[in-house]
């Protein structure tokens, strides 16, 4: 009585191999993301910069886990606050002691601090590269917006977002490190030009249209 509509192609073959069958088995592009990301209007990158009081060229990284925020952005704030040609967009959810924790942190390099919001699109549309959680939704939202992603995977890593790590590494659209104390070594090797020319390149060659699939596939159920 099951259907099953998997986002990846290992999705299907796990699918396949349970015992589900085939006509019972659909693959799309990708996970859901919100089709917000998909209708927000184009900005002007230097001027939206500049209104968040960044600077219009800098290199420019947006940190975000989820809705709650997390306490490894206070690590990787001290860790890159003082990292030479970068400024920093935090999005810190619905977590009010973190973002005052991060705004009384003291940064040498431009910042943005930021609670919850509903503007994700535009924040990241701003951003050149994202550093978070391997999550299934942030992962899918970064990479659709064209933004190569860092994130972490340990023995703390939930068992369901490991794979996540593995995928980015695959398709080459990021990098995974063990901890976020290497934080620093790893935005160094992603915005050297050549490594974030060619991972920016693999993000946005990946076509994921899968809010639009899925309505297709379920009216064929």
């Amino acid at each position: 009585s099951e259907y099953l509509i998997c986002g990846t192609e290992r999705g299907v073959q796990q699918a396949l191999s349970m015992g589900h069958g085939a006509e019972k088995v659909f693959s799309a592009s990708g996970m859901v993301v919100n089709p917000a990301f998909y209708a927000a209007p184009k900005i002007d990158r230097s001027e939206y910069r500049r209104s968040l009081g960044l600077r219009a060229y800098l290199v420019t990284g947006l940190v975000m886990f989820g809705g709650q925020g997390s306490q490894d952005m206070l690590h990787i704030a001290r860790r890159l606050s003082s990292f030479e040609g970068l400024q920093l967009i935090f999005i810190c959810g619905r977590n009010p002691k973190l973002e005052a924790a991060l705004r009384q942190m003291r940064f040498q390099i431009p910042v943005h601090i930021e609670g919850f919001t509903t503007e994700m699109p535009t924040y990241m549309q701003a951003s050149d590269f994202f550093i978070g959680k391997p999550g299934p939704g942030s992962i899918s939202e970064a990479l659709l917006m064209g933004l190569p992603v860092i994130v972490q995977r340990n023995a703390w890593t939930l068992p369901q977002e490991r794979f996540n790590a593995e995928w980015i590494q695959a398709r080459d659209v990021g990098l995974v490190i063990r901890s976020f104390r290497h934080i620093r070594e790893a935005v160094s090797d992603l915005t050297e030009p050549a490594s974030f020319a060619r991972r920016r390149a693999n993000a946005r060659a990946i076509h994921n249209r899968a809010v639009f699939e899925v309505p297709e596939i379920l009216q064929t159920i």
